[in-house]
């Protein structure tokens, strides 16, 4: 029995809430169950230097965690002065999930930047990061579209995220926190509409375990994911 008493192949209960910066090209509040992320999109006429002149956008993203989002109070990383190690792995991770639903070129040179803000965490905050940073997006290209900043086809696909794993020996998808911190294996699935694997993250913790049991565990994330993009479309349609 799982803690949640979740089916093996059940989501936690998940909501998007679009528009919920005022000032956001585009905004959505994600919540995975406990874990609760405010992502938003900021459009900017401009490119890195490095991509300057070659006549196509970028996407970046940036991710953070309050101090109160955990059990304990953790220290602002400005305070730190760097982020952390993690912080710069996920931000990543989510500006690459995020790119791979562009078509940079018909972009322009323009830069759009996801900023993903963990409010609450309970296992899950880069999945949430990306599943909600996809509806930021959508929201940031459809006023650009609106406003004919950009024509057609910017946009290629939906992009979402979701976690699984083998929990007291059985594979199960979309760990919270009580599961992962102690779970055997675990992996983070990225994935498109139409089935196409951005990144796949996984890692056993003790004991090495099987093709099969990697199979089972991306089924079950392809099951989580066509659901996850189905909230997608609801909520943008």
């Amino acid at each position: 029995m799982r803690p949640s008493k979740r089916k093996p192949d059940e989501l936690r209960s998940i909501s998007l809430e679009r528009a919920t910066s005022m000032h956001a090209e585009g905004s959505c509040f994600i919540k995975f169950g406990n874990t609760h992320v405010l992502c938003t999109a900021t459009l900017e006429e401009r490119v890195p230097n490095w991509l300057k002149g070659q006549g196509k956008g970028w996407l970046t993203a940036e991710y953070g965690m309050l101090p109160r989002s955990t059990h304990q109070r953790m220290r602002r990383e400005i305070s730190l002065g760097k982020p952390t190690g993690r912080t710069q792995e996920i931000q990543r991770l989510v500006g690459r999930s995020l790119r791979a639903a562009l078509d940079l070129e018909k972009l322009g040179e323009r830069q759009i930047t996801v900023d993903c803000d963990v409010i609450q965490a309970d296992g899950g905050t880069r999945t949430a990061a990306i599943t909600g940073g996809w509806v930021a997006l959508y929201d940031c290209i459809n006023l650009m579209s609106e406003r004919n900043i950009i024509g057609n086809g910017v946009l290629k696909a939906n992009v979402a995220a979701i976690s699984s794993g083998i929990y007291n020996d059985t594979c199960v998808l979309d760990l919270d926190y009580a599961e992962d911190s102690v779970a055997q294996a675990d992996a983070n699935f990225v994935m498109t509409n139409n089935g196409g694997i951005i990144e796949i993250q996984g890692t056993a913790e003790k004991e090495p375990f099987e093709q099969n049991r990697f199979d089972e565990l991306t089924e079950l994330a392809r099951k989580g994911i066509g659901e996850l993009i189905s909230l997608q479309k609801l909520t943008v349609c």
